[in-house]
């Protein structure tokens, strides 16, 4: 028999030994499988418990027992892909560590996101939103990004205006002149934003100093513009994705910058708009406030188009 077919006759046996020493002996194994069961069922449960009826039983023995149903459900299933699911978890294992000694995102980011999505969703009335949130990717990301060019001459230009064009006369408020002159952006761009379609079949994505040429665009020109308005007096913003629509938030700061946004909002400069409506924001998992600035409302904190959240993009 010649060399060639010799090695091709020992392939499997080489195969079994290579299978041999990637198997993870028992019962590590199985513990493996159940941390892994355990941590999907805790989001999952979170879902869960907002879908089944609270019968209300004592100690609440009835989410107990769902709980426990959903984390023995999801342990069977891993068990009977537990060859694929180990393979699957020592590859991630090997990217998050490469990630951690030559990244930014290695294993700690992945225990934030972890924790910060069980926050959410635990204090969020539509938790499923918060998973889909860490799952989807926000549309065009790196379109956005680039449009958002707050450095831009023009774009610096026109914020600088607009911030001091509306309330300038108030006064005993410096602690929150830049919450205002956000507020005045606001007001100037949504007393001239005009809403036009994208051109047929095509998305596009108008960077911020085009866009200050005209003050015209679809939602995620909007969103665009003012995001890079904020930015540019020094301001946070973040846009948010829901199935159709992309609209803009500002940072606020903690539940007390809210009381007094509330009071600004209410009391002082948008006073005729918002009558007797109230704010509308989003608290993430760090217990900061986000302001809706979409152009549909008609005040800083103006009712959502769509309450739910497919994605959220941040410029810190």
């Amino acid at each position: 028999m010649s060399p060639f077919w010799q090695r091709i006759k020992t392939l499997p046996a080489t195969s079994r030994k290579w299978r041999e020493r990637l198997r993870i002996k028992s019962p590590w194994d199985m513990i493996i499988i159940a941390l892994m069961g355990i941590l999907i069922a805790i989001p999952v449960f979170l879902i869960a418990d907002q879908a089944f009826i609270n019968p209300g039983w004592d100690y609440h023995i009835d989410r107990i027992f769902l709980f426990l149903g959903i984390a023995a459900a999801i342990i069977f299933l891993l068990r009977l892909l537990r060859r694929i699911i180990i393979i699957c978890l020592i590859l991630y294992a090997i990217a998050l560590l490469y990630g951690t000694l030559f990244s930014d995102y290695g294993f700690s980011s992945v225990a934030e996101d972890y924790r910060s999505m069980i926050y959410t969703m635990a204090d969020d009335p539509y938790p499923q939103d918060v998973v889909l949130a860490k799952l989807l990717p926000f549309p065009n990301k790196s379109k956005i990004i680039a449009a958002i060019d707050y450095n831009d001459p023009k774009v610096r230009n026109f914020a600088v205006t607009a911030a001091t064009k509306n309330f300038s006369e108030m006064k005993g408020y410096g602690d929150y002149r830049r919450m205002i002159q956000c507020f005045s952006i606001f007001k100037e761009v949504r007393d001239r934003w005009h809403y036009v379609n994208d051109p047929r079949s095509h998305e596009y994505i108008a960077d911020a100093s085009e866009t200050v040429e005209h003050f015209s665009g679809d939602c995620d020109d909007h969103a665009i513009f003012m995001a890079a308005c904020i930015a540019a007096i020094g301001g946070t913003p973040r846009l948010i994705s829901t199935s159709d629509h992309i609209y803009p938030e500002m940072l606020i700061g903690n539940l007390h910058n809210l009381d007094n946004a509330n009071f600004l909002i209410k009391e002082v400069l948008f006073k005729k708009e918002i009558g007797k409506d109230k704010l509308h924001y989003h608290i993430d998992e760090r217990g900061q406030v986000w302001l809706n600035l979409d152009y549909t409302a008609r005040y800083p904190g103006g009712p959502f188009m769509s309450e739910e959240i497919l994605g959220a993009l941040t410029l810190y």
